[in-house]
This record gives C-alpha cells, sequence and structure tokens, in this order.
C-alpha cells in the first residue's frame, strides 16, 4: 500500500470497439488534469494487443510494467475503456472500478443506443465532450469516494427530520417521486424514490451536480445507466445556497419556470438556518460537536445494504498527514481490505452471510504505515459488524492493541447515523 505523496500520472482511453479509432483520451497528473497526451502508436498498441487476445479466446483484462499498471474493459462489444497509472501500490480493483463509472458516466450524458449503435464517429466525439468535466472529476483527487465504494456519498445535518420533512412537501408540490437535497456532491436527505435509484446512477448524480460550474438552476438531460439507459430523463437543479443544491429527476413535467423562484422561496425559505448547518458539513460529513476519539484522522462508514457511505478526513480539524494523503491511504486501505480480507459487496446472490462467510473471513484488520513506535508513522484499522463497515485512519499515537476497541466504540456511535 502506497505512502507516496502524489497520485502519479493517469491516462484514460475510450476507443470504438470495431474499429480501434479512439473516440477520446483524458489524463492527470498528480490528481490534476494534465494536457500530456500519449502518441497514438501506443494507443494503437494497447488496444491491438487487446483485440489480439479476443480473435484468440483470451481475455486481457491487466497488466503490469515495473512503473505503471494497465487495465483493459470493453462494453456490450462497442467501446473499449483503457486505463494507465503509474501511482504506486494502485490496485486493479481500483482501476476497474473507475472504468465502471466512466462508462456510466458515458451514458449517462450520451446514451446507451448511441454508444453501442456508434453510426458516426465524429458527431460521438463531439457529444462526449459533455461528459469531460464528470470524468476528469473521477481521475483527479477528489474529496468523494462512491466511485471506488460504488456507494452513495452522505452528510449527516444536524436537522435531519426537518429537511426530510420540507424535501416530501416539496416533492409533492412538484410531483416527482425523486428529489434530493445536495451539499458538494453529497447527499444530504432524498425522498424514497431518489433512493431507489439503482447503481451507478445513485452515485453519478449526485456526482456530476457537485462536478458542474455553480449556477442558479439547470435543466440538464440525462439517461439513467440502470433503469432507463435508452430514454432521457431531465435532471432539474436549484441553487439554494452556494454548493447546496436541490435536485429533481422527472419526465417533460413540470417546467423549470414552475419551481423557480417562487415555489423554491415558499418552500425554502423558512429553513434557512438548517441550510445554512449544511455547507460544512461538505468535507466534514458529520455534525458539528459529533464525539469522535481524538485519535481519529479520516473515516470511511459503509452501509452495504443500502449502498450509502460516510467519508471524512477532516473531524477534527488540521492535523498532520495532509487531507490529501488521508484521503489517499484510506483509499489503499479499502481497496486492500475490500479485495483480501473482506466479502464484496453484494455477497453471492442466494446466499446468505452465514453461510458463506461467517468462519471463512475476518471480521477485523489492522495495518500500521512507519513503525510500532508510539508517535511514529499510521495507523489502520477496518472493522465489519453485519451491514455495516467501518475504516479508521489513526494518528501514530494510537496504541495498536486498542484499535478493535476504538473501532468497535466508533462503530457503535455511528451506527444510528447511517
Amino acid at each position: 500500500m502506497g505512502e507516496e505523496g502524489t497520485g502519479g500520472t493517469v491516462h484514460l482511453l475510450c476507443l470504438a470497439a470495431s474499429s480501434g479509432v479512439p473516440l477520446f483520451c483524458r489524463s492527470s497528473r498528480g490528481g490534476a488534469p494534465a494536457r500530456q497526451q500519449l502518441p497514438f502508436s501506443v494507443i494503437g498498441s494497447l488496444n491491438g494487443v487487446h483485440m489480439f487476445g479476443q480473435n484468440l479466446e483470451v481475455q486481457l483484462s491487466s497488466a503490469k510494467t515495473d512503473n505503471t499498471t494497465v487495465v483493459w474493459k470493453s462494453f456490450h462489444d462497442s467501446i473499449t475503456l483503457i486505463v494507465l497509472s503509474s501511482e504506486e501500490g494502485i490496485s486493479e480493483l481500483r482501476l476497474e472500478r473507475l472504468l465502471q463509472m466512466v462508462f456510466g458516466a458515458m451514458v449517462l450524458l450520451v446514451g446507451l443506443e448511441e454508444l453501442t449503435n456508434i453510426r458516426n464517429v465524429e458527431r460521438l466525439k463531439k457529444d462526449l465532450r459533455a461528459s469531460y468535466c464528470l470524468i476528469d472529476s473521477f481521475l483527479g483527487d477528489s474529496e468523494l469516494i462512491g466511485d471506488l465504494t460504488q456507494c452513495v456519498d452522505c452528510v449527516i445535518p444536524p436537522e435531519g427530520s426537518l429537511l426530510q420533512e420540507a424535501l416530501s412537501g416539496f416533492a409533492e408540490a412538484t410531483g416527482t417521486a425523486f428529489v434530493s437535497l445536495v451539499v458538494s456532491g453529497r447527499v444530504v436527505a432524498a425522498t424514497e424514490g431518489w433512493w431507489r435509484l439503482g447503481t451507478p446512477e445513485a452515485v453519478l448524480l449526485p456526482w456530476l451536480v457537485g462536478s458542474l460550474p455553480p449556477q442558479t438552476a439547470r435543466d440538464y438531460p440525462v439517461y439513467l445507466p440502470h433503469g432507463s439507459p435508452t430514454v432521457p430523463h431531465r435532471l432539474l437543479t436549484l441553487t439554494l445556497l452556494p454548493s447546496l443544491e436541490l435536485c429533481l429527476l422527472c419526465g417533460p413535467s413540470p417546467p423549470l419556470s414552475q419551481l423557480y423562484p417562487q415555489l423554491l422561496e415558499r418552500c425554502w425559505q423558512p429553513l434557512l438556518d438548517p441550510l445554512r448547518a449544511c455547507l460544512p458539513l461538505g468535507p466534514r460529513a458529520l455534525p458539528s460537536g459529533f464525539p469522535l476519539h481524538t485519535d481519529i484522522l479520516g473515516l470511511l462508514l459503509l452501509h452495504l445494504e443500502l449502498k450509502r457511505c460516510l467519508f471524512t478526513v477532516e473531524p477534527l480539524g488540521d492535523k498532520e498527514p495532509s487531507p490529501e494523503q488521508r484521503r489517499r491511504l484510506l483509499r489503499n486501505f479499502y481497496t486492500l481490505v475490500t479485495s483480501t480480507h473482506f466479502p464484496p459487496e453484494p455477497g453471492p446472490p442466494g446466499k446468505t452471510e452465514d453461510e458463506v462467510y461467517q468462519a471463512q473471513l475476518p471480521r477485523a484488520c489492522y495495518l500500521v504505515l512507519g513503525t510500532e513506535e508510539p508517535g511514529k508513522g499510521v495507523r489502520l484499522v477496518a472493522l465489519q459488524l453485519g451491514v455495516r463497515r467501518l475504516l479508521l485512519l489513526l494518528s501514530p499515537q494510537s496504541p495498536s492493541h486498542g484499535l478493535r476497541s476504538l473501532a468497535t466504540h466508533t462503530l457503535h456511535a455511528l451506527t444510528p447515523l447511517l
């Protein structure tokens, strides 16, 4: 598990599977967008070796060199995605999930029909530009983690029941069952209809809203990769406060003019203070004053059944390592425990956890980076109880023998929230 300070260089290639024609190439260096492009000869070689394997009925899924990991994935025998990463210690699981999210973003904004029945390559290239902003946010150093966990990034507002009641009333007034309140790409509250959205759209929609430039109101056409990949819906967004947006998923009605500004002000003006209290929740995820042990530098809580998660690396103010390093450590630890120790999400169909995993897999594991000496390095601990999994990043002052007890106590404290 790498402890490096940068995310290395990532190149993402998208090609038409039948012809090998490149549709786009996106790159990032150290978590920031980069203009550096791969030579056409390299792109051709990477696609050629994949096609050569397919012709021999051999599926080439990944390869490693001394300093680069490469993963290939084909979708619907029409689109081939290839990702190359020079980040030290990066896992194939992480890159595979990145490619799944990228294809989901392409379907979300272009539709599956355009991707599986390519009539005009140049037109498709032009249409795919709409997905660049969202795709680039996956390649960058995001504060979100849903791209990796495939769970919806959430926050816990101080007055959640009040906001939930207002959200339900607004949904009834607008005649749509799919409404959510989103702060910086994280869901604050949502209607039952919104929570029933499938994967990956449940993760992609708030992420899309968080990645777009600020705008007072939007009427945005989207496809649902799981629920409606060929028929577009309308995603309406209304800004209540900076970085806090109301999102509606609907059909031809209601018109945006019906919602903004009259209905919006009538429903939400009385809740200005509870809404303001949501703004700091972006990076923090938990309400101010929530009791956490002072050794906790970051946490990731997953509800594997509801497919929701809480993720923060800023629970108790400024300490070393930096927030970027903390996010990278928790991401790497998540891929380690998910691919090595704990069952994948979700478990095999038709078999319960008790039947398959009870006696075979651990319930907790920990990792010490640096040294066991007090005050040196960092500690990471993972604990799974039922449908919840908790990962903690802890300061070097935290003794190794107390990690499981601290994680158990923290999980019990967080359980009522998620």
